[in-house]
């Protein structure tokens, strides 16, 4: 899977809930964010006031690369540990599968301008089943929000790829919730994040300076 920075042309997939939804997706775009403070550091992501950009595309990039660095580092830390097993351990190993191509795409994209990566304390989230079965549902949830709350603010090219990026943590989503016992697709719509309320929903999930 590659992506070509500053233009994003393609995105291929390996064959290899949760935070709150408060209102519809269409309800207006929740992009227009000034500063989030996350990890030590301030992304600086603008007011989404003008057109979309190749600009634009470089500030919510580096937010994405931030929940793709907490996704591959969760799953990893996860199997690890060495709780998971049967098809969790299954749903954890393909996941970071993804998201480990997810983060090589999303670097490759931003190139110099990729930011570091942050520290973690997943803490009990990745030393029992049900606390990583709950955790992840989070997290997904999370990438899915950061995604959308983003979208109307991407070129038409990047947005393309973000588009093929989203759907498969959106199934990552589902299929761990299906593992928890819980409805797959609990909501009819998805509820878009700000960048501020994804930085703090990763800080929340064990994301530190």
């Amino acid at each position: 899977m590659r992506l070509t920075a500053p233009e994003v042309e393609h995105c291929e997939h390996a064959s290899e809930g949760s935070l709150s939804r408060r209102a519809l997706i269409g309800a207006g775009a929740l992009g227009a964010i000034a500063s989030v403070p996350l990890a030590g550091r301030v992304f600086r992501l603008g007011d989404a006031l003008g057109s979309p950009s190749k600009a634009q595309d470089v500030k919510i990039l580096q937010l994405v690369l931030q929940v793709e660095y907490t996704q591959v580092a969760f799953y990893s830390q996860a199997l690890a540990h060495g709780a998971l097993e049967g098809e969790l351990r299954d749903f954890a190993r393909t996941a970071l599968a993804h998201e480990r191509q997810h983060l090589a795409a999303v670097r490759n994209a931003l190139g110099a301008k990729a930011g570091g990566k942050p520290t973690f304390d997943f803490g009990a989230r990745i030393r029992s089943p049900k606390a990583f079965m709950r955790a992840a549902i989070d997290l997904e949830d999370t990438a899915v929000a950061g995604y959308n709350g983003q979208a109307a603010n991407l070129t038409k090219g990047t947005l393309a790829v973000a588009a093929e990026i989203v759907s498969v943590e959106a199934r990552h989503a589902a299929w761990v919730r299906a593992i928890a016992g819980e409805v797959a697709a609990p909501d009819a719509v998805d509820q878009p994040m700000s960048a501020q309320q994804a930085a703090a929903g990763l800080h929340a999930l064990g994301v530190s300076s």
